[in-house]
Parts: C-alpha cells; sequence; structure tokens
C-alpha cells in the first residue's frame, strides 16, 4: 500500500500531537484519506515529543554501562535518570525498583519467574493473556469473570481465604492457619470494554489476606495517572509502545525482594557483578541485587528513554485535562454507537462503568473481521477485530460456548458468515475530534447501506476484492 502524506489542519490536532496525523492512505472506492488511526490499545502512536527527544538524543548515543567514553558515559546517566523519571512518574516508593524489559508480556514473565516456588497465584478469567499465561509453574486460581467492582473484591476475598495451607510458611490467612505466599494479577483498565477495575480495593483485599497484588497497567497508564504508593500495590508492569513510546521497552515497577532473591531472567553480561572460575573447571558468579540483576545485555536506552519522554509529555499536559478530554470523546462514541440499534457494546460492569477510551462491540448481521475490513478499505479508519488477546474475556461477553470457534486475529469465516470475534476502537491523548466523527458516520452508513465493496477471506484476513463494487460508488 502506497502511503503519502499531506497537510494536516490545527484545528484537527488533539492535546499532544502524535506522528502519522498528516498519512494519507488509498481508499478501495478511490482517492485518498487521512488515516484514523483507532486502534491505540494495541500501539500507540509515537508522540512527538517522544520522536523529536529521541532523535536529539540519536548522535549522542552510546554503550550504557558499558564504556569510558564521553557518549557512553552521557548514554548511562541518561538511562538512569530515565529510571528515576519513571519512578516518578509511577509514584514508586523509597525501596521500589524500576526493571526495564521489553514490555508488559516481558514484565509479567519476569515477575512469574521470580515468584517463590510455593507461591499461588490468582488471576481474573478476564485478564489479557499476557497477565493471564504467564504462570505455568505456579498453582492458578482462575476467577471467574465479576460482573460489578464490588464482586470482584469479593471473589477474590473468598478465593484468599480458601487458599491452600502450607506448613513451613509464616504467613498466617484470616482463620489463623499457615498459608504459602499469593500473589493477586489483575488489571487496571481491561483491554476490551476499557472498564476501570477497583485496584486500590483489591489491593487492600490481597493485603488483608497476607497476599501480593501486581497491576497491569499496560491500558491504564496512558489514560490515568498511575500512583503505586497510592494504590498500595506491590507492582506496576506497562509497555511502551502504549505509552506513545514505541521503541520497545516495558517496565516492572515494585517491591525488591523477590526480584532480589529470584535467579537472573537472563543470564549474562550486566546481570554478574563477578564471575571466576572455580579449581573443578566450573563457574562462580556473583548477580546484582540492584534492577541490572534482570537486564542483561546491552540496554535499550533507546526504548527506555522514549518510555520516559512520554512519561514527563503526559505529566507535563496534565492527567485532569486528558481524562476530561478523553471522557467526551468516549461519551460521543458510546452515544453516537448507542443511536444504531444493531450494535451491542460489549460491557462487564454495565454502561454507567468509568472506562478509558477502549471501546469493543460487535454488529448484528456482520462478521467483525469485514466490519473491521470495510472501515479500513472505504473511511482509511483502523481498528481492531478479533477476540483482542483476551479469549475467555469476549467468550463470556458474547455469551459463547468456550469451545465455539474464534481466534485472536480475523476468523477464518467468509465475509457474509458470522463467528466469534468483536470489533475494537481506542483512542487517546493524540485522537483529533474528525477521526471520532469519522468513524461514527462510517458505522451508520455500513450499518444502513452496507458495503460498497465485495471482500474475500484471504491469509486468515478479510480484504477487499480487486473485482468489481458490491454497489454503486
Amino acid at each position: 500500500m502506497s502511503v503519502t502524506t499531506a497537510a494536516l489542519d490545527p484545528s484537527l490536532c488533539a492535546p499532544l500531537p502524535v506522528l502519522g496525523q498528516d498519512v494519507t492512505v488509498p481508499l478501495v472506492t478511490g482517492g485518498e484519506v487521512a488515516y484514523a488511526a483507532l486502534d491505540y490499545a494495541a500501539s500507540a502512536p509515537a508522540l512527538q515529543r517522544v520522536w523529536d527527544d529521541v532523535a536529539a538524543y540519536a548522535p549522542y548515543y552510546g554503550s550504557v554501562h558499558r564504556g569510558a567514553g564521553y557518549l557512553s558515559q552521557l548514554s548511562t546517566d541518561l538511562f538512569e535518570n530515565s529510571r528515576r523519571t519513571v519512578a516518578e512518574f509511577l509514584g514508586c516508593r523509597a525501596e521500589d525498583q524500576v526493571v526495564f524489559t521489553r514490555s508488559t508480556t516481558d514484565s509479567l514473565n519476569l515477575l512469574a519467574a521470580a515468584i517463590p516456588a510455593d507461591c499461588q497465584v490468582f488471576v481474573y478469567e478476564t485478564e489479557h493473556h499476557a497477565s493471564l499465561l504467564p504462570w505455568r509453574n505456579a498453582q492458578v486460581t482462575y476467577i471467574d469473570a465479576p460482573r460489578t467492582p464490588g464482586q470482584a473484591v469479593e471473589s477474590l476475598e473468598r478465593a484468599l481465604a480458601d487458599r491452600d495451607p502450607s506448613p513451613n510458611s509464616q504467613l498466617r490467612s484470616s482463620r489463623g492457619g499457615p498459608t504459602s505466599p499469593a500473589l493477586v494479577c489483575v488489571t487496571g483498565a481491561s483491554n476490551v470494554t476499557g472498564e476501570l477495575w477497583p485496584v486500590k480495593e483489591l489491593a487492600a483485599a490481597a493485603h488483608a489476606h497476607g497476599a501480593r497484588i501486581v497491576l497491569d497497567a499496560a491500558q491504564l497508564a496512558p489514560h490515568h495517572p498511575v500512583d503505586i504508593a497510592e494504590l498500595d500495590v506491590d507492582w506496576v508492569a506497562f509497555s511502551g509502545h502504549k505509552l506513545y513510546a514505541p521503541f520497545g521497552s516495558g517496565v516492572l515497577a515494585g517491591r525488591a525482594d523477590w526480584l532480589r532473591e529470584a535467579e537472573p531472567y537472563l543470564a549474562g553480561g550486566g546481570a554478574s557483578r563477578k564471575v571466576s572460575r572455580r579449581a573443578d573447571g566450573g563457574v562462580d558468579v556473583d548477580w546484582h541485587t540492584t534492577a541490572a540483576r534482570h537486564e542483561a545485555g546491552s540496554p535499550n536506552v533507546i526504548g527506555v528513554y522514549s518510555i520516559a519522554s512520554a512519561c514527563k509529555a503526559l505529566t507535563e499536559a496534565g492527567f485532569d485535562n486528558l481524562v476530561a478530554r478523553e471522557q467526551e470523546l468516549v461519551s460521543r462514541v458510546r452515544d453516537g454507537l448507542a443511536e444504531v440499534p444493531e450494535v451491542q457494546v460489549l460491557s462487564l460492569f454495565g454502561d454507567d462503568a468509568p472506562r478509558v477510551g477502549v471501546i469493543s462491540f460487535v454488529v448484528r448481521g456482520w462478521n467483525s473481521s469485514h466490519f473491521a475490513a470495510a472501515l479500513s478499505a472505504e473511511y482509511g479508519i483502523g481498528v481492531r477485530d478479533g477476540l483482542f488477546c483476551a479469549h475467555p474475556l469476549v467468550r463470556t461477553l458474547l455469551g459463547s460456548d468456550p469451545q465455539d470457534p474464534g481466534e485472536c486475529g480475523a476468523p477464518e469465516a467468509e465475509p457474509g458468515e458470522l463467528s466469534l470475534n468483536a470489533i475494537r476502537v481506542s483512542f487517546g491523548a493524540g485522537t483529533p475530534d474528525e477521526h471520532i466523527d469519522r468513524f461514527l458516520r462510517a458505522v451508520s452508513e455500513l450499518v444502513r447501506e452496507g458495503a460498497r465493496w465485495n471482500y474475500r477471506t484471504e491469509d486468515g484476513r478479510c480484504v477487499p476484492d480487486r473485482g468489481e463494487a458490491a454497489r454503486t460508488v
């Protein structure tokens, strides 16, 4: 697909400028249109501020923690200053560690590798796969999807109260008996419905039962302030690419003890303080006890600096202002979809639940992949379709049997067939008003008039058929 750029109307700009708003894409019906990126929940576009900061640093790029040269020293300072910026952004406690990873998935897999051997993990079936699946080597209790925030807290309290005893543990349950270490993993905002979870209340429930809690803030941090101390969570994980910093870095921040005591996540240079040969031919290793213990290899200073830059940009813009505008967009989208009777918006906690700019829906009579393809090909709008790497949650919301067909991405169903999948529209600080207006107009027109082009399934994706249009354009 060819891509060109065009002048951007300043009146359409959002509070925080992002890259790509001047990119135009071809329409299957003819002509070009400015691309409307409404898939922020998957990967948000880069902030212009982030791009500018990275470009300004790039000539000074050097090795981190390795060299005596000026650029190496400058890069090391930049890397460690970025760690302090992220700690401040998250409201970390003095004793907390900030470990740089590749993504939220990587962060939670790191924590999973660091939990004690007898740790029990409690996770809701509503989680993204990044927080649902890493606990393969632990005893896991999956909690059914709650239908209210209060029910989420109550179900967690029951599960923790009933957890298995451990005769070797110094922890005591609410019933007075010994218990094993426990960890609760919960999202801050659903990547499917956008609904906010009662994180502070869940943290209080976890701690009351001697458990720890990790917050998957991948969808929360780009939209709302996240304060570890105020929420009283033990760890927070998030990704740079969802925080307008798409350079391959993520964060795990929080308590140091389990991380300090665990085997290094990756064995290699940077994680070790001293390596020596033994007389028997083996190797002795003295590992770092700081965040470096889990940051082996040459650090991704560009990715880390981009996250710090995004943290500064969001903080300086003011979350109060960003949240207020985003809520206006959320209301406009929900109100606009409500005017189309064929559209069903998916929700776990109900219409009145607070949420970020993530909304999933299905359209009666439409295969969701067909609908998403038409939004792209005929209107230049990018959304997501499928099960959003949260299969159990979407199946629950659609009232399907666990064995019904469906996959994370486009299903094999032909455009005219129904299948288990949904459409997700997501937006944030870089979304212009025009993108929302165009999306709502497109939904209404597609439902009312149908697609203007024929579509077919190719390599698992619904794509425009290069033959004739479905109706007169």
